[in-house]
């Protein structure tokens, strides 16, 4: 990609150095303002607007060897005020669009779900009883379970599938659920 070019409608610019500079330095000043934004055209506005304010100060910088810096934090300033700038819309209505979230559970209701749901364990065979609780309590593997245990993986799935088919048909638990 060519560097840009800066000239006034159909007149010279009244400053070749001027022109000489973004001729010479527009692709590495491009690349600054790439990495200032994330899309290689808003980073084009960002440097022409940058070369802009540049050119209007023209007379004004006293150490043309600086100009990299100059036109770099000029850079930086200009993106930073577009952020800035940034007009965020906001619209009055008459409903919240926010859902209303659901209240914060109990913490009594809570615990009497814990506590019904270790009754229902308890009262499982002691075999079922002891893989649930490795399974889901102690958070073992089905492997881990079996070798514990000394049975095979299959029977720790097949225990464990009907012991929660018993939790799931207990009445206690029935009308917390």
């Amino acid at each position: 990609m060519t560097p840009p070019v800066c000239t006034l409608a159909s007149n010279p610019t009244p400053y070749p150095s001027f022109s000489a500079y973004v001729r010479t330095r527009g692709s590495v000043l491009l690349r600054t303002a790439r990495s200032l934004t994330a899309n290689p055209c808003d980073a084009e506005d960002l440097l022409q607007t940058a070369l802009t304010k540049t050119y209007v100060a023209w007379d004004r910088i006293e150490d043309h060897r600086a100009l990299d810096g100059y036109v770099r934090r000029t850079l930086v300033n200009t993106r930073t005020s577009q952020w800035r700038k940034r007009k965020v819309d906001e619209f009055v209505c008459d409903e919240l669009p926010e859902s209303e979230e659901p209240p914060a559970a109990d913490p009594a209701e809570a615990q009497a779900l814990r506590d019904a749901m270790w009754r229902a364990v308890t009262r499982l065979p002691d075999r079922q009883r002891a893989m649930v609780v490795l399974r889901y309590y102690e958070d073992l593997s089905e492997v881990q379970t079996a070798e514990l245990l000394g049975v095979s993986v299959g029977t720790v799935k097949s225990a464990v599938s009907r012991a929660l088919c018993k939790l799931r048909e207990d009445p206690e638990l029935s009308p917390v659920r």
